[in-house]
């Protein structure tokens, strides 16, 4: 039963970096690609059906981690609640930004809620970036089942490292990178006109950024947890999420060259779910890694529910996200349409 809630918190999470994924990315590029206030409503009407939908998601995993594993929930919450209060106020900054533009008529307003509706989309996407590379390279829990980090030390990862070093900056940056990516990919798709064609120039450049980041990334990440090329090598089977992201990185351009922009778009969505997948399965049973001593690892059996709590959510979970994702499926489905120019 651990198992089978790890994959549906796994699948929440990866809904929630595909689908806020592109509306972050659209947020980061809102300033650079539209250049005036016409084409910014244009980009806004893309997501502005779509954007709060996208984050019942995240609040899903909250919710999952919360009942499916408390200790996992109780420790990580604890000692990641700097990073979870810039979180907060970011995700609390931008949706305000998004609300409010179109209700102030004053050009000086609507300008400094869009530069806070980028730079807060950019803030999220490194610091939920960053927050991924402390989960891999691991956190200093002790025997005492307890941590707080400051927002950095050293910056180097080691046992006393903070939220944020080398590593996990680097993380978060690659985040950015391919979240703008998945932005660009969304507005080509979605858009015409001029911001069509500026997007769809874009995308070649985001990708080979991302891509040599991901490289990067990857080879950092043998270096810092070594566990991961453990389990690779033992465990084979975990290798399909790393090829199969491997697989949809290659995709996206070729598919983007053809003029097919949902295939690419949704090639690189499937990219940044596999990647995802392929950090947890590479920790997998673990959950939270130890940066002072592997034996003090939080592992999956350790971590979880009861097994008849987790029963009971077995049966609602299944019809609860099928709600939700049905909605989903709903609403982009009415909302489908390319947004033309506007007046």
């Amino acid at each position: 039963m651990g198992t089978l809630f790890f994959c549906f918190l796994l699948f929440l999470l990866a809904a929630y970096l595909v689908l806020d994924g592109y509306d972050l990315g659209t947020g980061m590029l809102h300033l650079g690609i539209a250049r005036d206030d016409a084409e910014r409503r244009q980009l806004l009407a893309t997501i502005g059906p779509l954007w709060d939908g996208n984050e019942v998601y995240l609040v899903a995993a909250g919710g999952t981690l919360f009942f499916a594993f408390p200790e996992l929930y109780a420790l990580s919450f604890s000692g990641f609640y700097l990073p979870l209060m810039i979180v907060l106020w970011l995700l609390i900054a931008r949706g305000t930004s998004i609300e409010l533009r179109s209700h102030l008529p004053s050009p000086l307003w609507r300008q400094a809620l869009d530069v806070v509706f980028s730079l807060s989309s950019l803030l999220l996407a490194f610091f939920l970036g960053v927050a991924v590379g402390n989960v891999v390279r691991g956190v200093p829990i002790g025997p005492e089942r307890w941590f707080l980090q400051p927002l950095w030390t050293t910056f180097r990862p080691t046992r006393d490292a903070g939220i944020l070093d080398w590593y996990t900056t680097l993380v978060g940056a690659t985040a950015a990178i391919v979240v703008a990516a998945q932005g660009a990919l969304w507005i080509a798709y979605r858009t015409a006109g001029p911001v069509h064609d500026r997007a769809r120039a874009l995308v070649p450049r985001l990708w080979a950024s991302g891509a040599a980041l991901t490289v990067l990334m990857s080879v950092a990440t043998f270096l810092v947890q070594p566990r991961v090329v453990e389990a690779l090598l033992h465990e084979p089977w975990r290798l399909a999420f790393p090829v199969g992201a491997a697989i949809a990185l290659v995709a996206t351009p070729l598919a983007h060259r053809r003029g097919r922009p949902g295939l690419a778009f949704a090639a690189w969505s499937a990219f940044l779910a596999l990647l995802l997948a392929s950090a947890a399965f590479s920790l997998y049973p673990v959950l939270l890694p130890s940066s002072i001593d592997g034996a003090y690892a939080l592992a999956l059996d350790q971590a979880r529910a009861a097994d008849r709590s987790l029963r009971i959510g077995a049966v609602w979970w299944p019809i609860g996200m099928a709600l939700a994702v049905g909605y989903t499926i709903f609403v982009h489905r009415r909302f489908s349409d390319r947004v033309p120019p506007q007046a």
